[in-house]
């Protein structure tokens, strides 16, 4: 089975993210799309191991096998994160449809970590554009933005969103560069502040919901196992195979 092969036909969810799912997207935006496929439980029986991802079919589009999904979502990597939340969900049978149940279990304080370390990397590359060529890359700081005030709010809240409602139009100002960078540096740095401030009385709990998310996963590879039709050569070769020199 070709890597494309179990996109097309083991996708258990599918979403629109960047741009479009944050809402903020224009007529230039890319449409880039997400996915989760479960690969048939057999093919982990064998040396060659089925991916962990994707890249394809089809240009923007990347998709993870559920079992890195949820190792992903569980050490709560903000692009995994988002992707369970995007409001242009374009395919999910019963297998997503757990997934996307799961969402809270894979909330936790621990986001705020992981979010700022993601931002924290933005900003250094933001920081070297303002010194290298005096201007950063401004789709790049309207998105960091976007990604803290998310971050905030999932602190604050216990919930994650990810379109930016009735900022559009202040963060569209920011990516076609018409907000001076002294005050986009101050906005990022209050969004941090205020991340911070939410974390101590956050209503997340500290840790997600491992046991949860496992049991979820070990149901479907079984379910997977039970409904895979036998290999009739291998079962006919163990059962009447030789005595103990052929063992």
């Amino acid at each position: 089975m070709q890597p494309q092969d179990l996109v097309r036909d083991h996708t258990v969810y599918a979403c629109v993210m960047g741009s479009r799912a944050f809402g903020l997207a224009t007529d230039a935006s890319d449409t880039d799309r997400r996915g989760v496929f479960l690969a048939p439980t057999p093919l982990f029986w064998r040396f060659d191991k089925p991916p962990t991802h994707v890249e394809g079919p089809g240009e923007e589009r990347f998709s993870w096998e559920l079992e890195r999904f949820c190792e992903l979502a569980l050490r709560g990597n903000p692009n995994i994160l988002e992707c369970l939340h995007s409001p242009l969900v374009e395919h999910v049978d019963d297998t997503g449809r757990e997934l996307l149940s799961l969402r809270g279990a894979f909330l936790s304080r621990q986001a705020y970590d992981t979010f700022t370390r993601y931002a924290l990397g933005q900003r250094k590359r933001l920081d070297a554009d303002v010194r290298t060529t005096g201007a950063p890359r401004w789709k790049h700081a309207m998105h960091l933005l976007r990604l803290l005030t998310a971050a905030r709010d999932l602190l604050r809240t216990g919930a994650l969103r990810i379109d930016v409602g009735g900022l559009r139009e202040p963060l569209l100002e920011v990516g076609r560069g018409e907000v001076p960078w002294a005050r986009v540096e101050a906005w990022m740095v209050r969004l941090a502040g205020e991340a911070e401030e939410a974390l101590r009385g956050s209503p997340l709990p500290a840790q997600p919901d491992r046991a949860r998310v496992e049991a979820f996963l070990y149901r479907v590879r079984r379910a997977s196992a039970l409904q895979a039709e036998p290999d009739h050569e291998v079962v006919q070769g163990v059962v009447g195979g030789g005595g103990a020199g052929q063992r």
